[in-house]
């Protein structure tokens, strides 16, 4: 029996394809991104694999964390007696660290919405194929809350600083042809052409030398695990601070309920 719940892996040749198996918005939590990295690093291990592409069945590629889950909740009532007891998102981010250390290239396919996490998710692939129907939103502060997930590193880096702060400071759902000619995706295809896409480029990268590929993407990547670490333990902190707010409060009831928040500042 397989050990992965959530995602479902395959291999086409020397190409390892992860599916992220949780529709209709796959929704990620501890498991989901612990699933990811593992298969990562059994792709690593593959002398075979040298590249993998990363999908996802239904309607969005990844809707971040589902702030409406009691379970989460819970966890967020506890963390606010006790801190310390703040776990689904520090071991998130431990688990999310693991997939930037990773040795082969990644595609990610974004044939739907990537948002918050999600968005966090796909920016840690090398490359990100997409459509004119996906969205690309860092929708934190309009939660009241604080980016996550090493997006304050790795955002800044793909579309430079001023368009990460742009699409920080308003929360904005960006399309898949405005995310391409930012930097944010590499291609915009019709939506149903964006697996096969991904796959080809995959391909086309898997027919380079693997140990080249392994030594040139260290180069390019060089420390970059190291800063998402030192992002992401920043973030949390901030998270921690606004979680304990009623700003955050409305912001994830307002989302929820598909209306402007009524912000405080409190």
């Amino acid at each position: 029996m397989s050990k992965y719940t959530d995602i479902g892996i395959e291999k086409h040749g020397h190409v390892g394809l992860i599916e992220i198996r949780k529709p209709p918005l796959n929704f990620f939590d501890v498991s989901l991104i612990n699933q990811i990295a593992d298969a990562l690093e059994e792709f690593d291990r593959d002398i075979e694999i040298r590249a993998s592409v990363l999908a996802a069945q239904g309607k969005a590629f990844c809707a971040g964390a589902n702030f409406g889950d009691p379970a989460r909740q819970q966890a967020e009532e506890r963390a606010k007696i006790d801190p310390a007891s703040n776990l689904p998102i520090n071991h998130l981010y431990v688990q999310a660290v693991r997939i930037f250390r990773n040795k082969k290239p990644i595609v990610a396919a974004v044939h739907g919405a990537a948002i918050g996490g999600g968005l966090g998710l796909a920016v840690s692939a090398d490359f990100r194929i997409t459509c004119p129907e996906a969205r690309f939103a860092a929708n934190f502060t309009k939660l009241g809350f604080h980016p996550g997930f090493g997006l304050t590193a790795t955002l800044p880096e793909l579309v430079g600083k001023n368009n990460a702060e742009l699409i920080f400071y308003t929360s904005r759902r960006v399309t898949g042809e405005d995310a391409t000619r930012m930097g944010l995706a590499n291609a915009c295809v019709p939506q149903d052409q964006v697996r096969a896409e991904a796959m080809k480029l995959a391909a086309e990268i898997a027919e380079c030398s693997p140990l080249g590929l392994i030594a040139t993407r260290a180069t390019m990547r060089a420390g970059l695990a190291d800063r998402v670490l030192a992002a992401t333990n920043h973030e949390l902190v901030e998270q921690n601070k606004l979680r304990a707010t009623e700003d955050f409060k409305e912001g994830v009831k307002a989302t929820a309920e598909r209306r402007v928040a009524n912000f405080r500042g409190r």
